[in-house]
């Protein structure tokens, strides 16, 4: 037995609604797989901690620091990046409520909150104040002041 090779294990996943069949090692992180090896680089590597939200997707619906995942971890899941919300009426809506508002600066952090932002109201397309800051609790902004992304954020929730 070749003890040099490591070990990898095969999963099964869709990433924005394409199937996909790969050998992980168990130390790959879902980000490093998605922007190395589907080279989906929208998501961003911020902190590498889980602590700054930079790399948020969507796994099984729900909002994940991608860092802080193994890829094995994710055999038979569905994985929803910042790329394959491109179509997605709700994430266009607050695509432009972002540049309206000014949620948007120097872009850096914008997928990640857009990600959590996406996952958020299409779980609770009413949340209140606290809900939609507790979703946002998660990602970190250097430039906004924060007020800017809620109100982008809001102002889709009004709109319906």
């Amino acid at each position: 037995m070749n003890t040099n090779k490591l070990m990898q294990t095969e999963i099964a996943m869709s990433v924005n609604g394409i199937s996909h069949r790969i050998k992980v090692e168990g130390s790959l992180r879902l980000l490093d797989l998605l922007r190395d090896d589907l080279l989906l680089t929208g998501t961003k590597e911020g902190c590498s901690v889980g602590e700054c939200g930079a790399c948020t997707v969507m796994l099984d619906g729900r909002a994940v620091c991608s860092c802080m995942v193994l890829a094995a971890q994710c055999d038979n899941t569905e994985v929803t990046t910042i790329e394959g919300l491109d179509d997605d009426p709700l994430a266009q809506q607050l695509q432009l409520s972002f540049i309206e508002k000014g949620g948007v600066q120097c872009g850096f952090c914008t997928p990640g909150v857009l990600v959590s932002a996406t996952a958020l109201l299409k779980q609770n397309s009413q949340p209140s104040d606290g809900e939609l800051l507790d979703a946002l609790e998660g990602n970190v902004c250097r430039c906004t002041g924060y007020q800017p992304i809620v109100d982008s954020i809001k102002a889709v929730i009004k709109q319906g």
